[in-house]
C-alpha cells in the first residue's frame, strides 16, 4: 500500500510517498532574493502552486505514483487552535482534490507532526511514535521543545520549553545573511564554523525557555568589530548547541527515562548533532529528513489508512 504526502511549508514544497517500509520524497526550496530574510505569505503560496506539478513529475519519473491508497496534506504549523499560515492552502487544495479524483482518503495533519514521524522514521526508530517521549522542533521559524505521547496513530505535542523570541534557525539565517550568506544560510553557517569549537555566550536558561535575541546583538557587534566570519558562525552555533544542550537535560530531570527526538532543518548541524547525541543520546533525523519535507505526512497518511482497514 502506497500514500501520498504534501507539504507546503514556508520555505519548501515537497511531496512523498510511503509503502509502509521505504518511501521517495521530492522537495525544492522556494525562491528567496539575495539579502532578503523570507517571504510574504502571499509569494510563498505562489511559488508552491507553480512547483507542486514538477515535485509530482519527479515521483512519476522515479515510478512512485502508482497505486496510490490515501493521501496525506499538512493544513497548519501545529496541531493547535489557531495555528494557522495561507502557504499550506496549496498542498491543502490540491491534495483534497487528488483524493476525490482518485476516490481515496485524505487525512490532514500539522507540518509538526509531520516532521516528528520523518524524523522517527528516518533515525531507523519509527516505534518512537507508540510512547512518550521529548521532541525538539529546531528550524527556521520554530525552537520548541515538545513533549509527545501517542494519540491514536499520530501523536499529540505540548510546548513545555524553547525560545520566548526569535527561533534558532532565525538566529543563524540572519547571522549567514549579514555575513553575505543565501538564505536559508544553515548549511553555509555549518561549514564556515568547522572547526572553530569552544567560544559560547551562555544565554540564561528559565524554566525550559530561553531568549536569542540578545545572542543576536551579540553576533552583530562581533561583525561590527571585524571578527573573522567563520568566527562568529561558530560562536552562535556553539552557543545554539549549549543552550539546546542545558534545556533538554534540565527537561530529561522532570521527565527522567524518556528519549530525546529532534527533527527540523536546525537538527542537521553537525554540532548540535554531536553536543546532543554525548549529553544523552539523542535521535535525529536523518539530514535530509530534518529540513522541511513531505515524508512525515506520508507516513502518517499510511498509518491513518491502516488504521482504518484494519477496524
Amino acid at each position: 500500500m502506497r500514500t501520498l504526502g504534501i507539504d507546503t511549508s514556508n520555505y519548501t514544497t515537497s511531496a512523498a510517498v510511503f509503502d509502509g517500509e521505504d518511501g521517495c520524497n521530492a522537495g525544492r526550496l522556494l525562491t528567496v532574493r539575495p539579502g532578503e530574510l523570507g517571504l510574504r505569505q502571499s509569494d510563498a503560496l505562489f511559488q508552491h502552486v507553480k512547483a507542486l506539478p514538477q515535485r509530482f513529475q519527479e515521483l512519476r519519473e522515479a515510478g512512485w505514483l502508482e497505486n496510490l491508497s490515501a493521501v496525506g496534506v499538512s493544513d497548519r504549523p501545529r496541531a493547535v487552535e489557531g495555528s494557522y499560515m495561507p502557504c499550506f492552502l496549496a498542498g491543502d487544495s490540491l491534495g483534497h482534490a487528488l483524493a476525490l479524483t482518485l476516490n481515496v482518503p485524505c487525512y490532514r495533519v500539522s507540518h509538526q507532526q509531520g516532521h516528528v514521524a520523518a524524523a522517527a522514521w528516518s533515525a531507523g526508530h519509527l516505534e518512537l511514535m507508540d510512547r512518550p517521549m521529548l521532541a525538539w522542533h529546531l528550524s527556521g521559524g520554530t525552537t520548541e521543545l515538545l513533549y509527545v505521547e501517542p494519540e491514536g496513530v499520530n501523536v499529540s505535542a505540548h510546548r513545555i520549553g524553547g525560545t520566548s523570541d526569535i527561533s534558532a534557525g532565525q538566529l543563524i539565517d540572519r547571522t549567514g545573511v549579514l555575513l553575505g550568506l543565501d538564505f536559508p544560510a544553515g548549511k553555509a553557517v555549518d561549514a564556515l564554523a568547522e572547526g572553530q569549537t569552544g567560544r559560547k555566550f551562555t544565554v540564561k536558561l528559565n524554566d525550559l525557555t530561553f531568549s536569542l535575541s540578545g545572542m543576536e546583538n551579540k553576533m552583530r557587534a562581533m561583525a561590527e568589530q571585524g571578527e573573522e566570519p567563520g568566527r562568529i558562525c561558530g560562536f552562535v552555533l556553539e552557543t545554539v548547541a549549549d543552550i539546546v544542550r542545558r534545556t533538554t537535560l534540565a527537561a530529561l530531570a522532570r521527565y527522567p527515562g524518556l528519549p530525546v527526538l529532534c527533527s527540523g532543518g536546525v537538527a542537521s548541524n553537525r554540532r548540535l548533532r554531536a553536543v546532543l547525541t554525548e549529553a544523552c543520546g539523542a535521535v535525529f533525523a536523518q539530514p535530509r529528513y530534518s529540513t522541511d519535507n513531505a515524508m512525515g505526512v506520508a507516513i502518517l497518511a499510511h498509518r491513518l489508512r491502516e488504521r482504518e482497514l484494519e477496524a
